[in-house]
């Protein structure tokens, strides 16, 4: 079940894109894979290197 919280920040988020659920989607799908290679960069940094390549990543 999505929180009130969440429903509203998807809310948010379409109304940002004026309504296009779909620039809505790219807009996610970009900030996501920013933030994986944050994290895999994060991985690198503190030598989890198998993690930064996904083999023991939490999915």
């Amino acid at each position: 079940m999505i929180s009130n919280a969440s429903e509203a920040a998807i809310d948010q988020i379409v109304a940002n894109c004026n309504g296009d659920i779909r620039g809505a989607l790219k807009a996610l799908l970009l900030v996501n894979e920013r933030l994986e290679a944050e994290l895999a960069e994060f991985y690198a940094a503190v030598g989890l290197d198998g993690m930064a390549r996904g083999s023991n990543a939490v999915h």
